[in-house]
């Protein structure tokens, strides 16, 4: 390893070790207030005014409430490469009793977007005060609506952010609470899974529960599809394909002896396996179809595509993991499986090389961090906080 990038790594951690109070004051401000989707105005205003203070270049409203940010190395034109994080929330009530918890009621930054956003400014700072001690250009994204379609990665890219001119790859990370604060995880190749909607409305003909011989019972109808599609995930030709096909929504407002008119349901379908999700868009509307006429019923099935599988360039994945290396070293890295969660960052890496990887955020001396994501409780060690900052910094100069 060049004796360069090993006093680059000392020096960043160095940076980042001594931004810590700082990160911790940005983390806790965006804890405090949370805004959903497509909401983030004074998130949005915020950030802008932290890069202000660092003399950052950016544009804010991008694609509403997204920023743009632009830092130039003493060497600008050799290298241009780009940063994300995600700014919104969320609509989860949080049950922490921390001074740093939420004040937005039923807003709650569950999913550690918080600590990405957080990572990002500490990146902006690093990289800012360090121009002599690397080429290039870092772009900075920060981007809304990560959790609701259609993605705010999508409406970035349509903003143009890739573009004029089009960096060379790209870099996100995300909280990991199965790793421990100080550790990182990342994985070569297909990662995590597409995810698309599922919207079903089964019409019937109701009536009085003791008559059913007058009846189209949605109910009935819905449950023959609930099994007709868990049959075709099941039963699938390529068992090696990892996909899920889940139903968490189902209302028929009926009673004990009333049958309702319709039934709706929502759910989610995932997959690591393109061609193979738009097949099975094919046959689960087949399906209903069918069994539908079967029935005497008719369906309204609408299936909103989502966020592509998100793919980690190889080549750019190595190059990140030699770099984690040279900042942490190797027994802090870790190689992952595959996840079917689902990011929007999937929109950026079809468009450059990307590469998404994990911090770890799990406390190892306490139970702090240890909470699942999108859960009332999530919390995370902010030891990490450090290694978000400074990691992605590195990784910017060094990838």
């Amino acid at each position: 390893m060049e004796l360069k990038n090993i006093r680059l790594a000392d020096l960043f951690k160095s940076a980042a070790e001594n931004l810590a109070p700082q990160l911790s004051i940005w983390r806790r401000h965006l804890h405090s207030h949370p805004e959903l989707s497509y909401e983030e105005y004074e998130t949005m205003k915020y950030v802008s005014g932290e890069l202000d203070k660092m003399g950052v270049s950016h544009t804010s409203g991008v694609a509403n409430t997204g920023i743009v940010a632009t830092i130039e190395s003493n060497d600008p034109t050799s290298r241009l490469m780009a940063l994300r994080a995600d700014l919104d929330a969320l609509p989860i009530q949080e049950l922490n009793d921390v001074p740093y918890a939420s004040c937005n009621p039923g807003v709650m930054h569950a999913c550690g977007h918080d600590v990405h956003t957080t990572s990002l400014l500490g990146a902006a700072h690093i990289l800012s005060t360090t121009k002599d001690q690397w080429k290039g250009t870092v772009r900075l994204i920060f981007q809304p609506g990560e959790e609701q379609l259609p993605g705010g990665a999508s409406l970035m890219v349509a903003e143009g952010v890739l573009k004029n001119p089009t960096p060379s790859h790209i870099l996100g990370s995300h909280v990991f609470p199965e790793l421990p604060a100080g550790h990182v995880g990342m994985r070569p190749g297909t990662y995590m899974a597409s995810a698309d909607e599922i919207h079903l409305t089964i019409v019937g003909k109701g009536g009085h529960a003791a008559l059913p011989e007058n009846q189209s019972n949605p109910l009935i109808v819905a449950s023959e599809i609930i099994l007709a599609l868990e049959k075709l995930i099941h039963e699938r030709p390529d068992p090696s394909i990892k996909t899920v096909l889940a139903f968490g929504f189902i209302e028929g407002l009926g009673a004990t002896n009333v049958i309702p008119n319709q039934v709706h349901l929502k759910g989610t379908f995932r997959s690591l396996n393109e061609t193979w999700r738009y097949e099975v868009h094919k046959k689960m509307k087949s399906i209903v179809e069918e069994i539908c006429k079967k029935r005497g019923a008719s369906a309204d099935l609408k299936i909103p595509v989502g966020y592509p599988s998100v793919y980690n360039d190889p080549d750019l994945t190595a190059r990140m993991k030699s770099s984690a290396i040279a900042f942490l070293g190797k027994e802090k890295v870790h190689d992952l499986p595959v996840r079917m969660t689902a990011e929007d960052f999937s929109f950026y890496a079809r468009e450059i090389p990307g590469c998404f990887y994990r911090i770890g955020t799990s406390s190892p001396t306490s139970d702090l961090g240890h909470r699942g994501l999108h859960t009332p409780h999530f919390d995370v060690d902010e030891d990490a906080l450090k290694l978000g900052a400074g990691l992605m910094a590195y990784a910017a100069a060094t990838t």
